[in-house]
């Protein structure tokens, strides 16, 4: 009895758990310490409180004034004799209370009742109650579902108190020397009665009657006796109310058990149910079972067998030769099922978490395996959690259940190659193959009538296009697969549901879903997304998704709550709803544009600034005239090559441009700004000597030769001499001696063909030239004095003419 009662608190509180916003620090457990007494330091946001298995003899008026908050309470197993009255008064959000295994002593003076209204279940199973009459603070327990009581007397009337308490569950926790009035329950209002068997109880005769004409569900629990007897008395019953009849927590002959099947089938029953079996002394041989039944289902959840040396063949084909509408035989050992000798009635079976293999209903007949061709009025097959593996197969062993609609086959290590082709009976519009070993091959198995597809938790990565169309698809889960994109809804016109939660998509191709038309419902949350420009496209799909009158017709499930970025790291879990990827970050083109529109812009601005102030003209001048000083530097004048040297430069011009010569040029030369010796014609050539050599004195006494040059001077017949002997001299010294200022645009085409010098050197040579605005001019005389500039040794020799 302390495991039941274990199991039963353990169920409240995981109940309890569900339905509770509160968190497991709410969770007290002091259970088997030893305790004498209540604590007194019990925490105040307490609502889950275990004082099981201790030492406490008495509960006292403010043992629990710290917690307003307790919902559950448990002291089972304690020498609790007294419970004060006021003991519930600060708990007023009381809903299960455990008082079993204890030593109360009055059903009838439990007045702490009174303040616990809000109770749903009530536990005072095995207690020294010697009367089972419940005290009028019972009636105020309006809420109250469960209610778990027992006394060595039952008498009528004990339950007038609960008589209008619409309970759920009633358990009559019963001694081993009982004493029953018939007609003692009459007065009770519930749905289930429960009857828990003492270690030697036998059935009671008064209880049985009263139980199955005044309960819809009865269960006895804990049997050890009178299989027999029951049986004998269902067999005498006429008249029976109850729909729901089972067996919990027993250990039964398969004798017993067989005639028990067979008595209950032909009762009113509709439904026959049994847990926690132990069958003893399993058939050798087959047993016969009725033919004709009025109950509907037939129910065993951990069912085994305590020998090995049986007829599992004959244990197979009792069950499966039932005459119900449903039998469901789970959490059992099961390795292998039968097929009926007959047609089957059956249209719902239930083998779930049995240990059945791809062998399931077919035999063997000589080297012959005989498929089933016997439940053919079969519509719902559920075998999750067997040992199946071979899809294939387990077409093959269905094929001929025509009238199969639903099909579970999840749960297992079911595998298809793809190399044999399947063959389902073509009434399946519903199949679920979760939780498998599947992969991309398996839409080439299955039933082409598919309505409802699960395949989550396998090893899909890619639904195949080149497959034949499921033309009458409507959902399709692939949860917790391996696709790492949208599939495409070719294969699937009128699919309306696609899950894909927990997968591999990191940007899911929003044009994949132009070909699902048809498409309602779509799950993608729990996916690695990656918040890169390829996810934009579905970011406004889903933001989209969010009103009821969507463009798409997609609803988004699970949005935004379960859509977070995985990628790039500053954004990690952030919900795709609060991110913001611009677009111009997207669009090349738009990107392009926004960069080179400002950029050309800016460049037209410069270029037009530029040459509105002259810039080239000025870079280029302030390049040459820093050539220039740097080219003094690092040039090296040795001594002996300025012997000889009276000036800086000798100036060659049309007698055209004397004006500029005089005006400008020498002044700047010559005058305090320059500080240069200049040699021109008009001053320093010898009277008496020819012009030629005067020309080659002049070259040879002049460091540079300055040439202005215009377009009298490319017609000048001296000017082309004077430029003749610098050049030569140029060529003989190897040194750079040669300027060249242009006073005036000079094209190439108005130089004469004589002048072949004067044209390379104006391709090989920078030339200055002269600026009309006097803004530049000063830059222009700069460069040319830099050009100019060297220390000369000797100072010119004044003739004197006489």
């Amino acid at each position: 009895m302390r495991i039941t009662t274990a199991v039963l608190w353990a169920a409240a509180v995981l109940v309890g758990l569900q339905t509770s916003t509160s968190s497991p620090d709410n969770f007290v457990d002091h259970s088997s310490q030893n305790l004498s007494s209540v604590p007194t330091d019990l925490p105040p946001t307490a609502e889950f409180l275990d004082l099981s298995c201790n030492y406490i003899h008495q509960l006292h008026k403010g043992d629990f004034k710290n917690t307003a908050h307790l919902r559950f309470l448990n002291v089972s197993w304690n020498s609790l004799e007294e419970i004060d009255p006021e003991t519930f008064l600060d708990t007023p959000l009381l809903e299960h209370l455990d008082l079993s295994h204890n030593r109360l002593k009055n059903l009838s003076g439990q007045q702490y009742l009174l303040h616990t209204g809000n109770l749903l279940m009530l536990d005072l199973s095995s207690n020294t109650f010697l009367t089972m009459t419940l005290g009028s603070e019972f009636s105020g327990l309006v809420k109250l579902e469960k209610l778990i009581v027992g006394a060595k007397n039952i008498s009528v009337g004990d339950f007038k108190n609960i008589a209008k308490v619409k309970l759920r569950i009633l358990t009559l926790s019963l001694e081993d020397e009982l004493y029953y009035e018939a007609g003692s329950l009459e007065s009770v209002r519930a749905e289930k009665l429960q009857i828990a068997f003492g270690s030697n109880q036998k059935i009671d005769h008064n209880l049985t009657d009263d139980a199955l004409s005044i309960f819809d569900e009865v269960e006895m629990m804990n049997m050890k006796y009178g299989y027999k007897e029951l049986s004998k008395h269902l067999r005498q019953r006429v008249a029976i109310k109850t729909s729901g009849f089972y067996l919990t927590n027993i250990s039964i002959e398969w004798a017993d058990l067989t005639e028990y099947v067979n008595v209950a089938l032909h009762t009113s029953f509709q439904h026959l149910g049994a847990s926690d079996v132990n069958i003893m002394n399993p058939p050798q041989h087959e047993t016969e079972v009725t033919k004709t039944s009025k109950v509907k289902s037939f129910t065993a959840r951990r069912a085994a067998v305590s020998s090995f040396l049986f007829s599992q063949e004959a244990l197979y084909k009792f069950f499966i030769s039932m005459p119900v509408e449903s039998v469901a035989i789970t959490e059992s050992p099961l390795i292998h099922m039968t097929c009926p000798q007959t047609q089957s009635n059956i249209r719902k079976l239930d083998f779930s978490n049995c240990a059945m293999s791809d062998s399931i209903f077919s035999s063997v007949v000589g080297e012959k395996i005989v498929e089933c061709e016997n439940l053919s009025n079969l519509k719902n097959l559920t075998l999750v959690g067997n040992n199946l593996k071979n899809l294939h197969l387990l077409s093959k062993r269905l094929q001929y259940m025509s009238s199969l609609e639903n099909l579970d086959l999840s749960v297992n290590s079911i595998g298809y190659d793809g190399l044999l082709e399947c063959i389902w009976p073509s009434s399946i519009t519903n199949i679920s193959l979760s939780s498998n070993s599947l992969t991309d091959s398996v839409f080439k198995c299955l039933p082409n009538r598919t309505q409802i597809l699960d395949l989550q938790n396998n090893q899909i990565s890619v639904v195949p296009q080149a497959i034949f169309k499921l033309r009458y698809l409507s959902s399709l889960n692939l949860n917790a697969n391996r696709l790492r994109d949208l599939p495409v809804c070719d294969a699937f016109p009128i699919l309306q549901r696609l899950m894909l939660r927990s997968n591999a998509l990191h940007a899911p191709s929003v044009n994949m879903l132009e070909s699902c038309p048809k498409l309602n419902f779509l799950d993608v949350s729990f996916n690695p997304f990656t918040c890169t420009c390829a996810l934009r496209s579905f970011i406004k799909l889903a933001i989209k998704s969010e009103t009821t009158s969507s463009p798409t017709g997609i609803e988004l499930l699970g949005w935004p709550q379960g859509y977070y970025c995985s990628y790039p790291e500053d954004v990690r879990n952030s919900t795709l709803r609060d991110i913001s990827i611009p677009e111009v970050s997207c669009n090349v083109g738009l990107l392009a544009a926004t960069i080179l529109v400002p950029a050309g812009i800016l460049i037209i601005t410069v270029v037009m600034l530029c040459y509105h102030l002259d810039v080239p003209w000025y870079t280029g001048m302030i390049w040459q005239w820093t050539r220039a000083k740097h080219r003094a530097r690092m040039q090296q004048v040795r001594p002996e090559d300025l012997v000889g040297l009276e000036f800086h430069a000798f100036v060659s011009y049309s007698q055209h441009d004397v004006d500029w010569v005089h005006n400008f040029l020498l002044p700047n030369l010559e005058g305090p700004a320059g500080g240069l010796r200049v040699c021109h014609h008009e001053k320093h050539f010898v009277p008496g000597k020819t012009i030629i050599e005067n020309i080659i004195s002049c070259v040879e006494k002049c460091r540079r030769s300055v040439f202005v040059l215009s377009a009298h001077f490319v017609k000048s017949e001296w000017c082309h001499y004077e430029l003749y002997f610098a050049s030569h001299q140029h060529l003989t010294l190897g040194t750079d001696s040669i300027v060249l200022v242009l006073l005036e645009p000079l094209p190439q085409y108005l130089i004469p063909s004589k002048y072949y010098q004067l044209k390379s050197m104006m391709n090989r040579h920078t030339y200055l030239e002269w600026p009309q605005d006097r803004a530049k001019q000063r830059l222009f005389w700069a460069n040319l004095r830099a050009a100019l500039q060297t220390d000369l040794p000797n100072a010119p020799v004044t003739q004197t003419q006489e």
